[in-house]
């Protein structure tokens, strides 16, 4: 490696969100801010708010649904197959 054209390692810094979260990184920063992390961020947290525009949600979920009841009441090929005999 070329000497003097690495950024510095710091092994222990800090990242610190606004919701007041604090954990340790190595990074070439010593101290990195961050406005969202996974303890505050929507999706994790379950406060998520799906915007649902023209029922498309709804939608998708009755097909999982449909899907998820017909895969039931799917009989697989073998026991077909020996229900004839």
């Amino acid at each position: 490696m070329k000497q003097g054209i690495h950024p510095t390692y710091h092994p222990n810094a800090k990242i610190k969100c606004v919701c007041g979260n604090e954990w340790t990184v190595g990074s070439t920063m010593p101290e990195i801010h961050t406005s969202i992390c996974s303890k505050c961020h929507p999706f994790y947290t379950g406060t998520e708010k799906i915007v649902d525009t023209r029922g498309r949600v709804d939608r998708f979920k009755r097909q999982l649904e449909k899907t998820a009841s017909a895969k039931k009441s799917v009989i697989p090929k073998k026991v077909r197959a020996k229900a004839k005999k």
